[in-house]
């Protein structure tokens, strides 16, 4: 497990990360808040007495597009980077993963031919990866996977050699974290934990790391809305190992439906996942005949029965006692549900949900399955 960090640690982890790696010119990919941080003024401090050159890019949004990516990666062969220093959410994280993953792409072959990157294998490469995350939700900085979007299609890149080779957890960075996206981004840590425990790819190593997020999850979350020092150690903590948790398993069916509620309606990604959560569950008990885990009902009835225990906190809670759970935290933060304009944006939402992640899910759902649910999800 990755090692909580104070402030004045986290500065002689950064003079340890560039003394083992002789690094000469990083890549610092990361959002304009990041330039204000006490940190950040550390490493420009350091960088100077080191005659180490600083690049900086911060040209990408919240729900990272290609087109960041090929700025990127232009940036870093530009200036003749040497590795890359990915500080900030889910967003800063998963444009630097890729960065590194084309870094060294040929950027006018693909202008010219029209290709997109990340349709192409991309060659692994040893450039060193720091992962400083500033939220406690992703989990990115744990995960050999990203997310960005190409055409308004979310794209998923999986590869080993995104993993970060180092990783600074410093719980000090989650100081003065707007309470919105406390909230959307803590959500992420609940879904990650949930959907890595059913997922049909859950192992024995996986199920335990869920239920230790899940654990610090429960104990934490109000500290952390308040901002206090133990609440935000203890999500940041909670982040990471949800997602080494999904990093084993994947995620399911409530993440595979998120993605399309993010981009139509502009819904923070965690917040998104969290409005699919119950009623992905509340569906599947109720067609247990579909159930697609190769170990059965009565395994993934006991499974659910686990997770509404521990979301409760009660000893003997009903499965159904858990969904609720979800449902009352997402009342208690008071987060809006989005209102379609037609019944027909069901389709493009049913339609958008890529198959692949559904397979991961323990009930075997059907296009129209899942424009049920999301007509639950909506009110429609």
């Amino acid at each position: 497990m990755e090692p909580l960090r104070t402030l004045n640690e986290s500065r002689q982890y950064l003079n340890d990360f560039f003394k083992n790696h002789s690094s000469e010119c990083p890549l610092i990919v990361c959002g304009n808040s990041w330039k204000k941080m006490p940190l950040n003024e550390e490493l420009v401090r350091l960088a100077g007495s080191l005659g180490i050159k600083l690049s900086y890019f911060s040209d990408f949004e919240p729900n990272p597009q290609y087109r960041s990516v090929i700025k990127g990666v232009n940036t870093f062969q530009t200036f003749h980077c040497d590795c890359i220093i990915a500080a900030g959410g889910g967003s800063a994280i998963d444009v630097a993963k890729c960065i590194k993953l084309y870094c060294e792409a040929d950027l006018e072959e693909a202008s010219r031919d029209g290709s997109c990157l990340l349709k192409k294998r991309a060659v692994s490469n040893d450039i060193p990866f720091l992962a400083i995350p500033t939220t406690a939700g992703t989990g990115s900085e744990a995960t050999t996977f990203a997310v960005i979007y190409y055409e308004h299609n979310k794209q998923s890149v999986d590869e080993s050699s995104l993993l970060p080779t180092d990783i600074l957890l410093c719980p000090e960075l989650l100081e003065g974290l707007p309470i919105y996206q406390r909230k959307s981004t803590m959500l992420d840590v609940l879904c990650h934990a949930v959907e890595s425990f059913w997922s049909v790819h859950s192992t024995e190593e996986s199920r335990k790391l869920s239920l230790e997020a899940l654990d610090l999850f429960r104990m934490h979350r109000r500290d952390y809305l308040k901002g206090t020092g133990s609440g935000n150690a203890g999500m940041m903590y909670a982040a990471n190992v949800a997602g080494q948790a999904i990093n084993i398993t994947r995620t399911t069916a409530a993440h595979a439906m998120c993605y399309k509620l993010t981009t139509l309606y502009g819904l923070p990604h965690g917040y998104a996942a969290a409005l699919c959560l119950p009623h992905v569950w509340r569906f599947m008990t109720q067609h247990m005949e579909a159930v697609s885990d190769p170990r059965g009902r009565e395994y993934l009835s006991g499974a659910f029965q686990q997770l509404a225990v521990l979301l409760t906190g009660r000893g003997e809670a009903e499965i159904e006692d858990g969904i609720t759970s979800v449902e009352n935290l997402l009342s208690e933060l008071e987060l809006e549900t989005p209102v379609p304009d037609a019944e027909e944006e069901l389709y493009v939402l049913a339609g958008s949900v890529n198959a692949q992640r559904l397979g991961n899910n323990p009930v075997a759902l059907s296009k129209k399955d899942l424009e049920n649910i999301y007509r639950n999800i909506l009110h429609i």
